[in-house]
């Protein structure tokens, strides 16, 4: 069944959708037969230069996908090995004269509460983008829908743009969602209703920080990339991923800000904790104190043995009670003594 959901969509060559584009212009729908009409024609040794590229979206779930992208859009082997390759954080850089990206997104369970990470392998070159999924990211839902709305594209490289900064868009949905998460903890915190509040906010800094360390770009392979972009690669697109990247600084500083709220609410629930069960135990602890001389004269003159104290004294019973109540005064004095001290 999940086969069969990841597959949804996808034609019989595994291409969910294409679009071709001139510059500046909207995307026209390709299928995968005008798609690769399309590859021939610009590969071709007399092809004339030209300014239109188009952008090809796979489904790695589907068993001819890739298949059809090694017999025709000519990619180094170096890209099928970046398919496959066990590191999934999200980073862009330059290799073979290509950008090579990889977008993670995340899905979302029925709670809204982020749940898995879909990974989005991008390769970019000055006439194509290829992207290549398992399963279905809401960035590149996105991204189509707003091809498809008549949304204009200079290049490939401003639509990894587009994606780069959809990424950044739903960190902060996520951010801000936690953050009305936390108010509402902060609050019940205030009031003194403390119940599972400790284990929501860990389980929330425990998602932000996964999140933030698969979302997050990887800040070297990006600087590098900006200190020495491919030739192809426009200025204004050049620009685009250096403000991409500083909103990105931005969003992260602002998730950092909010681990480290989380982290703060946490300690401060923890201390109230402490001094609640402090304060119990010490209540306990009270209690025994003051009913101990009674427990112990108790013990003594309920022993059935000969000798007993004031037996044969008709005042023994009230100088018993004068007795307990003074040693259980002192005890008591001894101990609110103790707590005035703390």
């Amino acid at each position: 069944m999940d086969l069969i959901v990841q597959t949804y969509g996808a034609d019989t060559s595994g291409m969910v959708c294409g679009f071709s584009f001139v510059p500046g212009g909207a995307g026209a729908a390709l299928d995968a037969d005008s798609a690769a009409a399309w590859l021939r024609t610009c590969r071709a040794p007399d092809a004339a230069a030209s300014g239109d590229f188009v952008w090809l979206h796979f489904n790695l779930a589907h068993g001819a996908s890739e298949r059809w992208m090694r017999t025709h859009l000519g990619l180094p082997d170096s890209f099928f090995a970046f398919l496959h390759e066990g590191s999934r954080s999200t980073r862009i850089e330059q290799e073979d004269g290509a950008l090579r990206a990889i977008v993670n997104d995340v899905m979302f369970n029925l709670e809204l509460t982020p749940s898995e990470i879909a990974t989005l392998f991008v390769h970019v070159e000055r006439r194509i983008m290829v992207t290549a999924r398992l399963k279905p990211l809401r960035s590149v839902d996105t991204l189509r829908a707003c091809v498809r709305d008549g949304e204009s594209f200079r290049s490939p490289a401003e639509l990894l743009v587009h994606l780069l900064r959809d990424q950044a868009d739903l960190l902060i949905q996520i951010m801000r969602r936690t953050s009305v998460d936390v108010d509402r903890i902060e609050d019940r915190f205030l009031s003194q209703r403390l119940t599972s509040s400790r284990i929501e906010l860990g389980a929330m800094r425990r998602t932000l920080t996964r999140l933030q360390r698969m979302l997050a770009p990887e800040p070297g392979s990006i600087f590098r990339l900006l200190a020495k972009p491919p030739a192809w690669l426009h200025m204004e697109d050049v620009q685009e991923l250096r403000e991409s990247t500083e909103e990105f600084s931005l969003v992260l500083a602002d998730l950092a800000g909010l681990n480290e709220r989380i982290k703060l609410l946490q300690e401060e629930i923890g201390s109230r904790l402490d001094e609640q069960n402090n304060r119990t135990l010490f209540t306990l602890t009270l209690v025994t104190v003051i009913a101990l001389p009674i427990n112990i004269v108790a013990g003594f003159f309920g022993m059935n043995v000969g000798g007993v104290p004031f037996s044969e004294n008709k005042h023994g019973f009230w100088l018993m009670v004068m007795l307990v109540a003074g040693f259980t005064a002192l005890a008591a004095w001894w101990a609110f003594r103790r707590r005035g001290d703390r």
